[in-house]
């Protein structure tokens, strides 16, 4: 196996695991103690994950057809959901209560 295969393979792997991920965040409506802290809710954690992992999928898929316009619109698709999770979607932690200063 080569290694440009078997980087595909892992990033096809890393893809699915996070849309299995997010998706089970959102159908249960539960999240690891971790992952509940970093975001505001679950949902936005579910989603954020199930975006960035169909984006990475995308990327693979894409790259894996290899047909020119294919490769370009899959990698288009998969940065606007990628943007989406991002700017939408982020990690945001926890609020901490201002200094007084004292």
């Amino acid at each position: 196996m080569s290694t440009s295969t078997w980087t595909m393979v892992v990033g096809a792997v890393a893809g699915l695991t996070l849309v299995v991920f997010g998706g089970g965040m959102l159908v249960t409506g539960r999240a690891p103690d971790a992952t509940v802290r970093a975001f505001r809710s679950v949902r936005d954690a579910g989603l954020y994950h199930l975006l960035f992992g169909a984006g990475l999928a995308l990327v693979v898929v894409g790259t894996a057809l290899g047909g020119g316009i294919i490769t370009v619109i899959t990698a288009a698709i998969a940065l606007v959901l990628v943007a989406i999770a991002v700017v939408r979607f982020r990690p945001r932690g926890h609020r901490r209560p201002l200094s007084s200063g004292k």
